[in-house]
């Protein structure tokens, strides 16, 4: 299985933003469709050995956390408006259900989100954290059963990276240049690939079929 973690800064927890407006007003939504979209979309599928997680921390460390399993994962279509409502739906659905978690549609769960939630991530196996400072990704140690930490168009806290660094977690390095979330999704998943091909006996998961004509978008209701 392979799991993603990205930090979210600036997009409203209880999705309160225009799809017209994904950029100023959703806090980079656009970066954060753009990023499930690579996690997730091959050529006429959706990869089902990946999940995706979107932590939303505010000041307290307390915030919204959005689950996306790739086994049950329905409604996701290429253009980022269509993912974006996915999400800002999962969001507005969760308001009224403090304290719990819910499915807001086909593999997308939305409940509170903290701290812990890092914290438990990190202690996964496989466990990394892509970092411009890292060992360089063709020479680290990151096997089939990946958990990489990632971050948005903003830094990670001084909060978040004390956490990263103090559970001494590998750091690992995509490239020369600093990358968008979506493009380092693309080069850890393709890296994945490689290495799952090359391993004796190695097949790549297969991708369950995409979203076909008529497939309904965003998968449930949104308001501009």
């Amino acid at each position: 299985m392979r799991r993603f973690l990205l930090l979210v800064h600036r997009v409203p927890p209880d999705g309160d933003f225009s799809l017209n407006d994904l950029a100023s007003g959703g806090g980079r939504m656009d970066e954060v469709a753009q990023a499930v979209g690579a996690a997730f979309l091959v050529s006429n599928g959706i990869r089902r050995d990946t999940e995706l997680d979107l932590l939303l921390l505010r000041d307290g460390g307390h915030g919204r956390r959005v689950h996306l399993v790739g086994e049950r994962l329905r409604y996701l279509n290429p253009d980022e408006r269509s993912t974006a409502a996915l999400l800002k739906n999962a969001l507005v659905r969760a308001a009224g259900h403090e304290g719990r978690t819910l499915e807001a549609s086909p593999g997308v769960f939305v409940g509170p989100g903290t701290e812990e939630d890092l914290l438990a991530f990190v202690r996964q196996p496989g466990a990394f954290w892509a970092e411009e400072g890292g060992t360089p990704l063709r020479s680290a140690s990151v096997g089939p059963e990946a958990a990489g930490v990632l971050g948005d168009v903003l830094d990670p806290t001084p909060r978040e990276r004390e956490l990263l660094l103090a559970s001494g977690i590998p750091r690992v390095r995509l490239g020369p240049r600093s990358l968008r979330a979506s493009q380092c999704v693309v080069l850890l998943q393709n890296e994945l690939d490689l290495r799952e091909e090359a391993a004796p006996g190695g097949a790549r998961a297969p991708a369950s079929p995409g979203p076909g004509p008529g497939t309904p978008r965003g998968g449930l209701p949104a308001t501009a």
